[in-house]
C-alpha cells in the first residue's frame, strides 16, 4: 500500500473535489491546497514512524531551518504591548476574514501566556514567565525567533504555524510576540 498522498495523488475524485470544493475567497487562497514537503511528510503517518522518516524528519528540519532569516534590523524584541494584542488575536488568514485585514498570532489557542487570562488552550507549553525562567541569552532569543518564524525547523511534524515562512505574521509582529515572551517588563515574566 502506498503513502496517504500517493493515494489522494492517484484518486482522481479526490483531486476533483478539492479542486471544486476550495476557492481564493478573503485572505485564504487556494494555493493553500497544495501540501510543501513538510506536509506531504507530516500528512503520511507511515513514513513518519518508519527508520526512513526518522532520517526524513531531520532533513526537513535542517531545511527548515535553513528558510529562517534573522530580523532585518537585528533588533529581536519590539512593543509587548502590541505583542499581547497579536497573542490574543486569532483574526486574518480564513476565507471570512479580508485580505486587508492585519493577521493575529491566536497563541492563547494553545498556550498559557498571562495567568490573568482564563481562556487559553493547552496543545503547547505555558509560557507563563517565559523570559524570567529561561533568562535572555543570545541562544534563547534565537532560538525563540527561529520557533515562533518556523516551528518545523525543531520538530518536522510540530502542531505549531509556521507564522514567518507563512507570512501569517509580519517580522515586527514577531519582534513584538518575542518582547511578550522576553522582555523583563512584560507581564508575562513578572
Amino acid at each position: 500500500m502506498g503513502s496517504v498522498h500517493a493515494q489522494q495523488k492517484l484518486d482522481a475524485s479526490f483531486q476533483k473535489m478539492m479542486q471544486e470544493s476550495f476557492r481564493t475567497e478573503g485572505s485564504a487562497s487556494i494555493d493553500r491546497i497544495q501540501q510543501d514537503v513538510t506536509q506531504q511528510f507530516c500528512s503520511d503517518p507511515s513514513l513518519i514512524k518508519s527508520k526512513a522518516g526518522a532520517a526524513k524528519a531531520l532533513e526537513i528540519q535542517k531545511m527548515n531551518m535553513a528558510s529562517i532569516q534573522a530580523p532585518s534590523d537585528g533588533k529581536y524584541l519590539g512593543d509587548w504591548k502590541s505583542g499581547e494584542a497579536i497573542a490574543q488575536s486569532g483574526r486574518g488568514v480564513t476565507w471570512s476574514d479580508s485580505a486587508t485585514m492585519v493577521n493575529g498570532g491566536g497563541c492563547y489557542n494553545c498556550h498559557q501566556i498571562d495567568q490573568k487570562e482564563i481562556s487559553h488552550g493547552n496543545i503547547g507549553p505555558t509560557l507563563w514567565n517565559y523570559g524570567k525562567n529561561r533568562g535572555n541569552s543570545p541562544e534563547l532569543v534565537q532560538y525563540t525567533w527561529n520557533r515562533i518564524n518556523n516551528s518545523k525547523a525543531y520538530n518536522a511534524c510540530s502542531n505549531m504555524p509556521r507564522f514567518g515562512h507563512f507570512k501569517i505574521l509580519t517580522e515586527k509582529q514577531i519582534q513584538d510576540v518575542m518582547a511578550l515572551l522576553l522582555d523583563p517588563q512584560s507581564p508575562v515574566n513578572q
